[in-house]
């Protein structure tokens, strides 16, 4: 089965054909980074706008890419929740006149539950049950996914996500858009024992994270240096910021992991590029004789084979959608449509 998807939730407009949920045919990702570096973030009206423009050439890059017409795919994948939404209302709407001009079924995919499925074109061989800790800039989620379409949140983020906590610090810092990554990359070059941060912690919660007191206490540590005409080391500082996110991260993931007896762990969305969560995670799982799989680095970010994979698993499920299909910005997880 061949399906057609689109991802259009930030600032990536992206097409791709993936066949039976495990082969990618083509993807196409047009990204807004160099644009929106000007502003320091994303700027909403200019990435929808950027996405109206992009939409249809990448969907025919897409098409071209895997020598396939519309007519050849069985299906058109698209991601309605959550994201920005008049970014995802291009896609979702695109979408539908692709479903209506060809009659072909429309499937709508959960953005997160995209990147899990990220794992599934990178190793094959990877099914469920398992438990995934999905990090991006905008989520935080440690999941139990049962099934393909069966997911239930064990634990999120109570305020920032681990990915806009490594963006606002990286900020802070003097790096440029995205900072996460130049972060990362900083990072590799410093001391992570350097500077003492908190490790925050949820009362009552083992699960939950919360990265706010965390990215406060690095910032007002840059502020007080400044007062005092201090020079800090960046990449120090990087590297013992970096060190303490992914302490939280991987502490709250192999709780649950150790509580609810998983042996297969997976990571998935943006934040699964970060070189040392990756290294620690492989390392302690490796330890303790679990399973570990992570996508490969250019399926962390935004992309559209992603939702294809997801894309022919909800529609085995029977999570097909109608003209009626809305996006929306927020969205439960464990929710189909």
């Amino acid at each position: 089965m061949k399906i057609l998807a689109l991802e259009s939730s930030c600032d990536e407009t992206a097409a791709a054909v993936v066949e039976d949920g495990r082969k990618i045919l083509s993807s196409v990702v047009a990204s807004q980074v160099e644009e929106h570096k000007l502003y320091g973030g994303v700027v909403p009206e200019i990435a929808s706008r950027r996405h109206c423009e992009a939409v249809v050439p990448v969907t025919q890059k897409a098409l071209e890419d895997a020598n396939l017409t519309l007519a050849d795919v069985d299906a058109i994948g698209v991601t309605y929740a959550p994201g920005l939404i008049g970014a995802l209302l291009v896609g979702v709407n695109f979408a539908k006149g692709l479903a209506m001009a060809s009659g072909k079924p429309l499937v709508p995919v959960h953005h997160l539950r995209g990147h899990v499925a990220a794992n599934y074109l990178t190793s094959p061989e990877l099914t469920p049950p398992f438990l995934c800790l999905v990090v991006s800039g905008g989520h935080t989620h440690i999941v139990q996914v049962a099934d393909y379409t069966k997911i239930t949140v064990l634990g999120q983020t109570r305020d920032d996500a681990a990915g806009e906590a490594f963006d606002k610090a990286a900020r802070a810092m003097g790096m440029p858009y995205p900072g996460g990554i130049e972060l990362d990359e900083t990072a590799e070059g410093g001391d992570e024992k350097a500077f003492h941060l908190p490790r925050p912690h949820v009362d009552g919660s083992l699960y939950d994270f919360s990265f706010s007191g965390l990215k406060t206490a690095v910032i007002n540590l840059i502020h007080n240096a400044d007062q005092r005409g201090e020079t800090l080391s960046i990449p120090d500082l990087a590297a013992s910021y970096r060190c303490a996110v992914v302490d939280c991260l991987e502490c709250n993931f192999v709780r649950a992991a150790e509580d609810t007896g998983a042996k297969t762990l997976v990571l998935a969305g943006g934040v699964s590029a970060n070189r040392l969560l990756r290294r620690r995670l492989t390392h302690t799982c490796a330890e303790r004789g679990w399973g570990f799989f992570c996508p490969a680095l250019p399926l962390c970010g935004d992309n559209a084979a992603m939702i294809g994979s997801q894309a022919y698993y909800e529609f085995l499920a029977g999570h097909t959608a109608g003209n009626d299909l809305n996006a929306r910005s927020e969205m439960p997880m464990e929710e189909n449509n």
